[in-house]
């Protein structure tokens, strides 16, 4: 579960938009599909860093590398 200020968020409600405001489907569907592998195969409260969230999902899943490339980079974005 995401949280921001404290309080809990479902990842399916989060939508990534451009400077105006205008969603980019493409990343939300790329960042619901991370957080969701997140929810299955990571602990969060044993990660400090979005490297170590990948290094977890690389070991735990058969994931391949180019998809876990674009989570690195979708986790990498300033909120």
């Amino acid at each position: 579960m995401i949280q921001i200020e404290h309080q809990p968020l479902n990842h399916r409600q989060v939508v990534i938009t451009d400077e105006n405001g205008k969603p980019l489907s493409q990343l939300t569907d790329l960042l619901s599909d991370c957080l969701s592998k997140i929810d299955l195969f990571v602990d969060l409260p044993s990660t400090d860093t979005a490297s170590d969230v990948i290094d977890d999902l690389h070991l735990l899943t058969p994931l391949p590398n180019d998809v876990l490339d674009e989570y690195q980079k979708v986790l990498d974005q300033p909120i």
